[in-house]
């Protein structure tokens, strides 16, 4: 069983007019998957909100209130930076987001799903311990393998990221945490103009030139994600999943096509087959042509579905 987790608060942040990560993205997903018969085959759920408790685990209390008195209750929105704004409706949305990856980890390892996609906004893993940015507040990834590792008490959880965009918060959050070994791969020299230094011996990444398409992208998951997974046995594999190296998003140059999409979930499903008995979370990041990204979700839930 496939666990498919949205909310309706997820809709109601905003960043102001034409800001690429908009509710749209949501709604295409939900359109694509109703048309394509999939969200039947799908158990869909809502979460109920991260704990405070469960988010200090990777965020600084500071960080927390910030946001907090960052909220905006007298202006429609209020930036945090050049990128990133909050509404009303945005740190309850954030929250939220957290609680679904959290309770997709507690469904997993107890057995009652064997995977999970969390259609969230807003996106996380550029939110590190004590700074919002890049569309991101709260790191939605980093919070669930912290409760992965203390609640559930896991010795080894991997992260893989492929978005097209470096992951800098999560990789900021468990560098040199030898119970977390971070996969990514993203494109050379775009923001957030990080990773290319890895700030641990935990974490592999893999930054990829720009219009040289998906073929090093499958390079680099065969030669180098896969044998370090293997080698490092995960008990559960977590998915910062990113679509916007898609050929049709202008956010980035890699030209990736929903086949390399398709060919890149299925080799993580078959991973997680070997690895920790399917035991999967995704959580969705990038992504902002909406049909692309629509169809892009499709092909990563047909793999989760059929695993």
């Amino acid at each position: 069983m496939t666990v498919f987790f949205t909310h309706p608060e997820f809709f109601k942040h905003e960043m102001g007019p034409h800001h690429p990560e908009s509710a749209a993205r949501l709604w295409a997903i939900h359109d694509h998957l109703t048309r394509k018969g999939m969200l039947a085959l799908l158990d869909t759920r809502e979460a109920g909100p991260a704990s405070r408790v469960s988010v200090e685990r990777v965020h600084s209390v500071q960080h927390l209130e910030n946001l907090s008195a960052w909220a905006p209750s007298d202006r429609p929105y209020r930036a945090i930076d050049a990128d990133t704004a909050m509404n009303a409706s945005t740190l309850g949305a954030a929250y939220l987001a957290c609680g679904a990856a959290i309770e997709a980890v507690d469904l997993v390892l107890t057995g009652q799903a064997r995977n999970a996609f969390c259609a969230v906004r807003p996106p996380g893993h550029h939110a590190e311990r004590e700074q919002a940015m890049g569309f991101c507040f709260i790191n939605n990834i980093a919070v669930a393998a912290a409760h992965a590792l203390e609640v559930h008490g896991l010795h080894r959880v991997a992260i893989i990221d492929f978005d097209v965009h470096h992951g800098n918060g999560t990789e900021s959050i468990f560098a040199n945490d030898d119970r977390v070994l971070m996969v990514s791969t993203f494109e050379r020299s775009i923001y957030p103009y990080s990773g290319e230094s890895p700030l641990g011996s935990n974490m592999l990444n893999i930054p990829l030139d720009a219009y040289t398409q998906g073929a090093p992208m499958r390079d680099a998951v065969q030669r180098h994600w896969i044998p370090a997974l293997q080698k490092f046995k995960p008990e559960l594999i977590l998915i910062s999943a990113g679509f916007d190296a898609h050929r049709e998003d202008d956010m980035s140059h890699l030209l990736w096509t929903d086949q390399d999409y398709a060919w890149l979930s299925q080799q993580i499903v078959c991973l997680a087959q070997d690895t920790c008995n399917g035991r999967i979370v995704s959580s969705l990041e990038g992504g902002y042509a909406v049909q692309a990204l629509a169809r892009s979700v499709g092909h990563h839930l047909d793999a989760l579905l059929c695993a």
